[in-house]
């Protein structure tokens, strides 16, 4: 039996706007630490086709790194996107699964639906619902807000 969790959020843009937000690595690299008081370590490298890989390393410190490498399964640009990812935390601890990720129009924005599957016990799986994913939702969100906020405001 696989474990598995389901998220979705309604966000303030385009679809093209809400892919690329997620998948270009200067975007990653702004809203990974958009919402933090200080600043930690943010290192992201995008190879964007299937059998690319995004890496990304981030952490408060260089003692505190996690680190995930995933591998693009499927790109369909701007409405679909499935890849195999595999993360290491700062306590050695590694997990891989699947992850995808639908982008829909919807209203005046775009509803991002994310479906992880493999994880290895519930508690792993509600973390990710709790902290990974809706801290990843909301920094979406502000980096999003913030880009479509009129220069003057």
């Amino acid at each position: 039996m696989t474990i598995d969790m389901r998220m979705t959020r309604q966000l303030p843009a385009t679809p093209a706007q809400v892919f690329d937000a997620y998948t270009d690595a200067e975007q990653q690299k702004i809203w990974f630490s958009i919402l933090d008081e200080q600043p930690g370590i943010v290192e992201i490298e995008v190879d964007l086709r299937v059998g690319g890989q995004q890496t990304a390393v981030w952490g408060p410190d260089r003692d505190t790194l996690f680190r995930e490498t995933q591998t693009f399964v499927e790109i369909d640009r701007p409405h679909r996107l499935v890849t195999e990812s595999t993360g290491t935390g700062p306590d050695g601890m590694t997990m891989s699964t699947r992850i995808e990720i639908t982008f829909e129009a919807a209203g005046d924005g775009t509803l991002m639906t994310v479906v992880q599957s493999g994880f290895p016990v519930p508690e792993v799986r509600d973390f990710f619902v709790t902290e990974v994913w809706a801290g990843a939702f909301d920094r979406i969100e502000a980096f999003l807000v913030r880009g479509t906020e009129p220069a003057d405001a």
